[in-house]
């Protein structure tokens, strides 16, 4: 009984057991891999009688062997997290990775996806600003270059979309602030920059209505992208001092709750649990620093590993087949509770 027809490189990986980055760079340049993989890569493809479509690999030597890469921000230590895997992914697939960031402005976005067109990109991988993005701007773009969307979506624009599922993980912290002491309020942005944080803004409320709490914002104001500023001031302002309906702040993200961790801190308010602690603080992304603050922060994780590969086994799938994607994909990943000091 001979093997089923392998379609594809993706389908070609899952079978040999080599990775799809692996088997793409051996593709592109067999003697760019160590001679035991590629005795391993060429059995398999002997016993699985797998052909790769070589008229979809000339097309793509039209273009470069770069794969563009923008974020909102690199001074975010998130955004410099989530590239440096992004950019090792696609250095082991045999690519240059072109890493621009958009320092928080639009028309600098467009300004990146201006410069990596003119380079003819094999694909770009964007993370968007998203309320801020000039959306019909990076649409005309993405119809011109392969292009995968992830941490922020753009409805409708881009082959594919990978990101964190906030309702499972403001559910997740949600349940366990109210189970662990008095159920949270929600500090934020009145007006956020990024759609995740409207998104985590409602799985809160929804998440207190169910378990049969009142929802209680605090709403402050700021612009940016300055979030520890912005949570120290507000902090401050609205929090630290002030009569609340709960002891239990849960932020939108955790470089705000850094900030409102100092400001408790800078006006000698003992933040965590025991009996000397009057106020509990979490926030959400398992951002680089939060293991370092004083209390540890308690947050909701991204599964940053899970976005950054899925983002870039699907652009390499692009570039192997040369033809867009039938249906547009959107894949979240479920987020874990990281349990610190601060709650």
């Amino acid at each position: 009984m001979s093997n089923p027809k392998i379609k594809n490189m993706e389908e070609f990986a899952a079978v040999s057991g080599i990775s799809r980055p692996t088997i793409s760079k051996y593709f592109n340049d067999p003697e760019s891999v160590r001679a035991s993989t590629r005795e391993k890569i060429e059995a398999a493809l002997k016993n699985h009688n797998y052909r790769p479509n070589i008229y979809a690999v000339n097309q793509n030597r039209r273009h470069t062997k770069n794969i563009g890469l923008v974020v909102p921000n690199l001074t975010d230590p998130f955004f410099a997290s989530i590239a440096r895997t992004i950019e090792g992914l696609i250095v082991k697939a045999g690519f240059n990775p072109l890493l621009l960031s958009s320092h928080g402005g639009p028309r600098q976005e467009i300004s990146n996806l201006d410069s990596l067109r003119s380079i003819k990109p094999a694909a770009v991988l964007l993370a968007p600003l998203g309320r801020a993005s000039l959306a019909d701007e990076v649409a005309a773009f993405a119809r011109e270059v392969p292009t995968v969307l992830f941490d922020a979506n753009l409805e409708g624009i881009g082959e594919a979309f990978f990101g964190s599922d906030n309702d499972h993980s403001i559910n997740l912290i949600v349940e366990y602030l109210c189970r662990s002491g008095e159920p949270p309020m929600f500090f934020e942005l009145k007006t956020p920059i990024n759609p995740n944080a409207v998104k985590r803004r409602n799985a809160y409320v929804a998440a207190m209505e169910r378990l049969n709490h009142k929802p209680h914002l605090i709403q402050v104001d700021g612009q940016g992208w300055n979030f520890e500023e912005i949570g120290f001031s507000e902090g401050e302002r609205r929090v630290i001092g002030r009569s609340l309906p709960t002891n239990t702040i849960l932020c939108s993200n955790d470089r705000l709750a850094i900030g409102l961790l100092s400001a408790a801190y800078e006006n000698g308010v003992h933040v965590g649990l025991g009996s000397g602690a009057s106020l509990r603080i979490a926030g959400h992304d398992d951002h680089p620093f939060s293991r370092f603050t004083c209390p540890g922060l308690t947050t909701a994780s991204q599964d940053y590993n899970a976005i950054a590969t899925r983002s870039v086994d699907t652009i390499l799938s692009l570039i192997e087949s040369a033809e867009r994607m039938d249906v547009r994909e959107e894949t979240l990943f479920e987020g874990r509770l990281v349990m610190r000091g601060s709650a």
